[in-house]
């Protein structure tokens, strides 16, 4: 077996570091992947940039990292979707609370992860394409099928394409940020639910969001785009909504609270600047925005009735979602081409190294239907 390396989160608000780490093997429910590219998330420089503040249980030095696609290199005695060899791609879980181990992070060369969070992905699918998805995926997929969030119907690949579902009359979902990870699968999972979706996005990707299967786009920046959601729900039947994004729940709040359905949003992120903190006061007036925000969410739901909830991406692979998601629907899904890989690798570079600087440019800049991608 080859050494393992990682790229270490060593302290605190610390740039990251490539050395040498353990290699561990799998329990009797876990595989072991031989990372072939990793994708970055906002959760992950957060971590780096708030330091204690996120996930606060976390202990130095760490490796981060959610997303990862590979070749199997190790199978636990208790494995039968898996052998070595296969091509996966995989939610690494190193971060969950109920986990916290360095062993199940995406950001070396052996990652542990469990045998629920990962999927064997087709011969033609590249791994920088495939690792684009698990943690967007692992996230839309809590909100809309846990029974605590929207409790969807479940995802079928036969409804992917279709115009109608074949056996009742399709209630809306409401995805504010379609372009994101999170939204770009959200789209997905719920048409392959069954449901009709409406999209928020800038007009430069409607006609993106509408390939993935919105039914309708809006210009989230409108300032009548509240208006026109509802005007364009009429009489429909509303089964939640998935926030992405400043002013996000407040938008889907205000909808819901004025069409007939589910009163229920589910909360993806938190309120962030628009511009990094880049001293100590900017810092502090950034953490006192988030109370505000999330003191005035709390009250809009009091006054409006219509809940909220904030979403854990890893939670499915504790209950039985994470089957449902990683088992029963995406291997087929992209074996079929029906389930696109979204939204598309931006590759920054190549080797651990690479991370730190894939990291920073999303901080930075953003990424508006793209997601950044290292090659290891």
């Amino acid at each position: 077996m080859d050494l393992n390396e990682a790229a270490w989160l060593p302290a605190k608000c610390a740039p990251l570091r490539v050395e040498q780490a353990p290699f561990t093997a799998p329990s009797a429910h876990q595989i072991v992947v031989k990372n072939a590219a990793v994708a970055v998330n906002p959760v992950e420089w957060c971590k780096q940039l708030m330091g204690d503040i996120l996930f606060s249980f976390i202990k130095y030095p760490f490796i981060l990292g959610n997303d990862c696609a590979g070749t199997v290199a190790q199978v636990g005695d208790e494995v039968s979707r898996f052998k070595i060899g296969d091509r996966v791609l995989a939610h690494a879980i190193g971060m969950d609370p109920n986990v916290n181990k360095s062993a199940e992070g995406a950001f070396q060369k052996f990652t542990v992860i469990c045998d629920n969070m990962a999927s064997v992905i087709p011969e033609w699918m590249s791994f920088e394409e495939a690792c684009v998805l698990p943690l967007g995926l692992s996230t839309a997929a809590c909100a809309l099928f846990q029974q605590d969030f929207l409790a969807l119907d479940k995802p079928d690949v036969y409804n992917l394409g279709t115009l109608a579902a074949p056996d009742r009359p399709r209630e809306v979902v409401i995805v504010w940020g379609g372009s994101s990870s999170v939204g770009s699968n959200a789209i997905q999972l719920a048409k392959a639910a069954g449901y009709e979706v409406i999209a928020t996005a800038s007009p430069k990707n409607f006609e993106y969001i509408h390939e993935l299967g919105a039914n309708e786009a809006f210009n989230y920046r409108s300032q009548t785009v509240v208006k026109d959601i509802i005007e364009a729900l009429g009489d429909k039947k509303v089964a939640g909504a998935i926030a992405i994004g400043n002013g996000s729940v407040e938008a889907c709040m205000d909808i819901l609270a004025r069409t007939r359905g589910k009163k229920f949003v589910v909360q993806v992120s938190f309120k962030f600047p628009t511009k990094i903190p880049s001293t100590g006061l900017e810092f502090v007036f950034a953490i006192a925005g988030l109370l505000w925000s999330n003191i005035t969410i709390f009250l809009k739901s009091k006054i409006t009735g219509v809940g909220t909830k904030m979403v854990f991406g890893s939670t499915l692979a504790h209950n039985e979602v994470g089957n449902l998601v990683y088992r029963d629907f995406l291997p087929g899904a992209l074996e079929e081409k029906k389930y696109q890989a979204a939204p598309k690798p931006i590759i920054v570079g190549s080797g651990l190294e690479s991370i730190q600087e894939a990291l920073n440019r999303h901080m930075n800049r953003g990424a508006s239907a793209a997601k950044y991608v290292v090659s290891i």
